[in-house]
């Protein structure tokens, strides 16, 4: 069970949250009309601050910061990959993401599937667009939970049976309203929060941790003993040679995917000019620091000798702090953990709605449907996101989640050819990006299905195959598709839709010099 001093720490930071979330409506303009770009991306007004704080707080979500040491605690130096990952992150989105701003907010493109709209002519591309990003987005945002619930579990915050089931609940309540009432704003001050939070309570963490353990030599050792005398047979701190393929194109292909899910891109869409996203992305490094000590703090975890639950690694570094920190300094840690989850989950839950109303609802079910039904419809589906990824945890094993999200990983990187190299040349066809999407789906699933939901998959026979990230073995795939796809059909003179990047767009938005206001 909690100490008191530690349930009150924790209790604090989530108290601060709740606040910081009433006052996201003074973010907003009050001559302002309701508008799906209003409520979904903050009207395209945030400084560079405010940007990186919702950029870093999307992005490093609750389940990587345990996930990622709980994989530190299991294999070692495989689990590291995240670093890299996240550092080859930061140049792809100073050129893409500055560049599909500058397009977006030109034509007044809200998603990446109106972009793909407007960029080939093709509803049907960008309905798959769409609706693989929300099919991705979903087991994401249950990870969330997943996440949350371990951090509470271990520190013995989450009590057993239907009360812990109404703390989750309640937590998630109160993100719920206050999304539902200031959309982008609300996460965006919590934000602020979950860095304060983050850095302090982890920089405090790591300096005990050493203190305690006997420094950063005697914490390796401990933790390389430990490896070599459990059942994880190959797993060390250090990479074998065979290890190292699966690891650098786990870390690339990782690094292109996240650029491709819908609440990345809404985060850096809310920036109010190209420059903004650009010295975001320079400062993005700042988080990956903050997860490469929370790997460190998996591999302290073993040196400590914590035992995790079968099954429940991302335990470890939520018990390494409840056994050696202090009660406030612990609560300190769960609170910004929670704080955590619940920022991604809200941008999760409104770029997936924003998603469904922009891209399904608008153009095949209701064409004419004004801005206030549109934030209307949005709100709708975001509360029921939230409340389908909670049904989902309470309702599945946490590994069908797991799963999934490894699955949604694999998916969301197939639309890479139509977003991101739609961004520099309209040349491939939007036939032959729909048939290459549709072969990468197919063979990133039968890949990483036929190897037990392992996200790393062996090319070749004979003794020693090629293991690689199946993620990017099945995007060549797609790009090999749709490149041979477009020669043919060039060559067979089939029209490829009208491009209207450059031109004014139907979804353009045109703003209302006397009112401010957003109009379509």
């Amino acid at each position: 069970m909690a100490d008191g001093a530690m349930t009150t720490t924790f209790l604090a930071v989530i108290g601060g949250a709740s606040l910081l979330a009433v006052t996201a409506r003074r973010l907003r303009p009050v001559d302002r009309l309701p508008s799906l770009e209003g409520w979904a991306l903050a009207d395209r007004s945030l400084g560079p601050g405010w940007t990186w704080l919702l950029l870093g707080g999307t992005i490093f979500t609750a389940y990587t910061f345990t996930a990622v040491p709980g994989l530190a605690y299991g294999n070692g130096a495989p689990a590291f990959f995240a670093v890299p990952y996240t550092v080859i992150v930061c140049p792809l989105a100073f050129v893409l993401l500055t560049r599909l701003w500058s397009v977006a907010r030109r034509h007044g493109y809200v998603t990446a599937a109106d972009f793909v709209r407007g960029r080939y002519g093709s509803p049907p591309l960008a309905l798959v667009v769409a609706l693989t990003g929300i099919l991705a987005t979903m087991p994401y945002l249950a990870l969330q939970l997943l996440g949350l619930r371990a951090v509470l579990t271990a520190g013995g915050l989450y009590p057993r049976g239907a009360a812990g089931d109404l703390v989750m609940v309640a937590l998630f309540a109160g993100l719920a309203v206050a999304t539902y009432r200031h959309g982008l704003r609300a996460p965006t001050v919590i934000s602020a929060l979950k860095a304060v939070a983050v850095f302090v309570s982890l920089t405090a963490v790591c300096w005990l941790v050493l203190e305690r353990l006997g420094g950063p030599g005697a914490v390796f050792e401990g933790a390389a003993r430990r490896l070599s005398g459990t059942d994880t047979a190959g797993s060390a701190l250090l990479l074998s040679p065979e290890q190292q393929p699966a690891y650098a194109t786990l870390a690339l292909g990782s690094a292109l995917a996240l650029l491709m899910y819908p609440h990345v891109l809404t985060a850096g869409f809310a920036a109010d000019s190209p420059r903004t996203v650009r010295r975001a992305t320079v400062a993005l490094p700042a988080w990956t620091a903050l997860l490469a000590l929370f790997g460190f703090l998996g591999i302290a975890a073993l040196a400590a000798g914590v035992r995790a639950p079968e099954g429940g690694a991302e335990a470890a570094v939520p018990m390494l702090v409840d056994r050696l920190m202090p009660g406030p300094l612990a609560g300190l840690v769960f609170g910004a953990i929670t704080v955590g989850a619940l920022v991604p989950a809200a941008v999760m839950s409104i770029a997936a709605a924003t998603s469904f109303v922009r891209n399904v609802y608008v153009e095949y079910v209701h064409p004419t449907a004004t801005p206030k039904r549109q934030v209307r419809i949005a709100k709708a589906v975001s509360l029921t996101a939230k409340v389908g990824a909670v049904a989902f945890v309470f309702g599945l094993r946490d590994q069908d989640a797991i799963n999934l999200q490894l699955l949604g990983g694999v998916w969301i990187l197939q639309i890479f050819p139509a977003v991101a190299v739609g961004l520099f040349t309209g040349w491939l066809h939007p036939r032959a990006l729909l048939a290459g999407w549709a072969v990468g789906m197919a063979s990133g699933t039968y890949l990483v299905v036929r190897e037990g939901f392992s996200s790393i998959v062996p090319l070749g026979t004979g003794a020693g195959p090629l293991e690689i990230y199946a993620g990017l073995a099945a995007l060549l795939l797609n790009l090999t598709v749709a490149v041979a796809g477009t020669a043919a059909l060039t060559r067979l003179g089939v029209p490829r839709g009208a491009d209207a990047t450059d031109l004014p767009s139907r979804l353009t938005v045109r703003r209302r010099p006397e009112t401010g206001a957003n109009t379509p």
